[in-house]
């Protein structure tokens, strides 16, 4: 299937023309016009999903399953032109937006086989109790139910897994929520493509057609985003990106006058912590893994790992030597946008720029390119200057040098909320570990073992979220079946008669 963007936006079954327009900026082929995003659009947009949502929300589990997987095929049926545009305009590997095309269908599919079980709901009863002494209690049930329209804000490094009709998407609607996506100006095309899967199930399943718009931006402004967030209509916000972006809209959910939650994932370190026992076993094994790791993608995974935090001394000293001499092999690659490029190389100079920081692997970025940089510096320097626990979002790796376990752990108490922390170790390292796990328990939302946080399984038990600032509701998960919750409330029915009460919680 071959496209062609046409650059309009999708607003409740429409195919819109706006008159600003912006021009895309593809990191190799043809740009393209868009029609960029204003608030009246926007107001279009969400009064159209509030319109849709008693419907919507009213809509059976099998209804609404039956539409998550049909997203999922219409997306699959445009799979090689969705690979071919966002190739393009990203400058991804085919295999990489292949792969997560896979996740982005599988995870739509996995929410359609969730929500038929009825598990999601939390259905609890009480039953009356109208002799009980000193006082009766009443029939008391309680399930979960959809909050409302949700605005959900695509994302610059996973085109497909976490923008249109990525996780927040699909959980919002697995809810029963209407959803208003702002699309990111990195990948319009790509947003285009997904927008017409989505406009092509809403008529196959029959949907109200307000329950999913999208809407271009060329990211110039924050009028599209401010007002998107600040209508009163909209009751919740997904977002992935940046620390400084995010902060800006979670403040502005919070001064609302009706404040509403904003589920943001932000930034994270994902600091990695090597015990001696497995740095001496196998410690080569552990550096190259880590520059695989590292320099994934070109580093533009929210779970790149870029902190390695060890003891010092001629084992630590083999580790950075076999780490520098694999990131040294890896050719330069290209990032999602200029905006992010720049970023990368205004965080290496931040970075080696520092007094007490080695400079072990760097060589010069050019235009959108990006090649692996690694450092290193002690973990008193650390523990004294915040400015090294600062993400820096591309392919760059410190490496900490502590002078005892102890002082590991210092790090770790130390650190800021992280989407993932990781143990390398072995079982004689297991004591020693021990001590770290009550406290990395209170930093990420996942802690992994002998593995590299590069790559997040989708599945009931997965936790993608943890403390600020990795994201902004440490309570929840942005991938992962658990990640439906986010966009239902609880509501307990009192004495109701069964004929009113939800089809899922009557009698």
């Amino acid at each position: 299937m071959s496209f062609k963007p046409h650059g309009k936006h999708l607003i409740a079954g429409q195919w819109i023309e706006s008159e600003q327009k912006f021009t895309s900026s593809p990191a190799h082929g043809d740009a393209h016009t868009f029609s960029s995003g204003s608030a009246a659009l926007v107001d279009q947009a969400v009064n159209a999903a509030e319109d849709a949502f008693y419907e919507f929300s009213g809509k059976t589990r099998e209804e609404r399953a039956a539409f998550l997987n049909a997203i999922a095929d219409e997306i699959d049926a445009r799979g090689d032109a969705i690979t071919a545009i966002g190739s393009s305009e990203t400058g991804l590997p085919e295999a990489r937006l292949q792969g997560e095309r896979g996740r982005t269908c599988g995870q739509l599919r996995l929410f359609a086989q969730h929500i038929l079980d009825g598990e999601y709901l939390d259905r609890r009863h009480d039953s009356a109790l109208p002799d009980r002494q000193p006082l009766p209690r009443a029939d008391l049930r309680l399930m979960q139910r959809p909050i409302g329209p949700v605005a959900v804000f695509g994302a610059s490094n996973f085109p497909l897994a976490f923008s249109t009709a990525g996780g927040d998407t699909a959980s919002a609607l697995a809810a029963g929520c209407p959803v208003i996506v702002k699309g990111h100006p990195a990948h319009p095309g790509t947003a285009e493509i997904v927008a017409e899967a989505l406009y092509a199930a809403v008529q196959r399943c029959a949907m109200p057609a307000g329950v999913i718009s999208v809407i271009q931006d060329s990211g110039e402004s924050f009028e599209v985003g401010q007002t998107l967030v600040e209508h009163p209509l909209i009751k919740a916000v997904g977002f992935t990106g940046s620390l400084r972006g995010g902060r800006a809209l979670f403040d502005l959910c919070a001064q609302r006058p009706e404040p509403i939650p904003f589920f943001g994932e932000l930034g994270s370190i994902n600091p990695m912590f090597l015990f001696p026992h497995a740095v001496d076993s196998r410690g080569d094994e552990l550096a190259a893994g880590w520059a695989g790791s590292l320099t994934m993608g070109a580093g533009q995974f929210c779970t790149n790992p870029g902190v390695a935090v060890m003891l010092a001394g001629p084992q630590a000293d083999k580790f950075v030597a076999k780490a520098a001499e694999a990131l040294a092999s890896v050719p330069a690659q290209t990032m999602l946008t200029d905006g992010i490029a720049n970023a990368y190389r205004q965080g290496q100079q931040r970075i080696a720029d520092l007094s007490e920081v080695r400079e072990v692997v760097t060589t010069e970025c050019r235009d959108r390119n990006a090649t692996p940089c690694l450092y290193s510096t002690t973990a008193g320097e650390w523990l004294k200057n915040g400015d090294l626990a600062h993400e820096v979002f591309g392919p760059l790796g410190i490496v900490v040098l502590a002078s005892s376990i102890g002082e590991m752990l210092q790090v770790a108490k130390n650190l800021a909320g992280q989407l993932t922390c990781t143990l390398h170790l072995d079982d004689e390292d297991i004591i020693q570990a021990q001590p770290f796990m009550p406290v990395l328990e209170r930093k990420a939302g996942r802690i992994l073992a002998n593995a590299f946080p590069t790559g997040v399984e989708v599945c009931d038990s997965m936790v993608h979220g943890g403390p600020y600032p990795a994201s902004t509701n440490f309570g929840a998960t942005s991938v992962g079946t658990m990640a439906i919750r986010r966009f239902l409330q609880p509501v307990c029915y009192q004495d109701i008669p069964d004929r009113l009460l939800p089809k899922d919680l009557a009698q």
